[in-house]
């Protein structure tokens, strides 16, 4: 397949994305238009899996539709589905200059758009827990200078600070070193699967009152490697207390009050709004 070729691919593919996502960022379907997917990829022959149904395929036109590709299929890693992707990068809206803590970046793909996006000026800090991935993503993204990436848990460290959290793993309840790191107007975006393997995508955002938090959509992740997942301390929460949430707390800052519905050890969920 010829420079060309591919390029082709990637613009027809970036706008089909787009479309699907119903983006409103024209720099994202730009960034996904730019950045080769099959760089990211095991060699071929590629597993392509949509609706279930997998495909093993060499060819490229086949990887460039809103398709997971199979990293390591032993270990249920995958290059994620690109349309769930450009829409969750859409809300979270990374813009230049700003800092972008990816977890769960794998092979390094969806981190290097994040790192077009914040550009000039702005950088990536990715983590990946598995190690062998981490090297790989480390090796895919030396042309990015704005990226460094770190073979480590995100999960109950100190991070540095950040105008947007991106996760990329399930997680019980989001971990509260995360909720710690947002700048003032900061964006955190994470899978939350208080259900082993499903649950909302939660849009959480530091405003002047609090952390805000907006339920998007059902998605399904892998959990996140490196924590130690904890049920909820009353009762797991139902599908009306996910759709319920509106803020999220620190529990060494509020105490859960009547407004709780989902409470953990460090952080707990609270369907109170929060104002600007």
């Amino acid at each position: 397949m010829s420079q060309k070729g591919s390029d082709s691919y990637r613009r027809a593919y970036a706008g089909q994305i787009a479309r699907l996502a119903n983006v409103r960022d024209e720099r994202i379907e730009r960034a996904f238009a730019t950045v080769p997917r099959e760089a990211f990829l095991p060699p071929p022959p590629w597993t392509a899996i949509s609706m279930g149904a997998a495909l093993v395929t060499r060819e490229l036109a086949d990887i460039y539709d809103n398709v997971l590709v199979a990293i390591d299929p032993e270990r249920g890693i995958n290059n994620g589905e690109p349309a769930l992707h450009a829409a969750w990068i859409d809300e979270v809206g990374p813009q230049p200059g700003e800092t972008v803590i990816h977890v769960g970046a794998g092979t390094g793909y969806y981190t290097a758009i994040l790192a077009l996006l914040v550009q000039p000026n702005g950088r990536v800090e990715a983590f990946e827990y598995e190690a062998d991935l981490a090297a790989q993503a480390a090796q895919n993204l030396t042309a990015c200078s704005n990226v460094k990436v770190h073979a480590a848990s995100a999960f109950g460290r100190v991070l540095p600070t950040a105008d947007v959290i991106y996760v990329n793993a399930g997680v019980v309840a989001p971990d509260v070193q995360w909720l710690r790191a947002l700048d003032p107007g900061g964006r955190l975006i994470f899978p939350w699967q208080p259900y082993k393997g499903w649950g909302p995508a939660l849009l959480v955002t530091r405003r002047a009152g609090g952390l805000s938090a907006q339920s998007l959509m059902t998605v399904g992740f892998i959990s996140c490697s490196g924590t130690t997942e904890r049920i909820s301390v009353a009762r797991l929460p139902t599908e009306a207390d996910l759709a319920a949430v509106r803020s999220i707390w620190i529990r060494s800052d509020r105490s859960p009050d009547s407004s709780a519905v989902a409470v953990y050890d460090d952080v707990w969920f609270s369907s109170e709004e929060i104002g600007d």
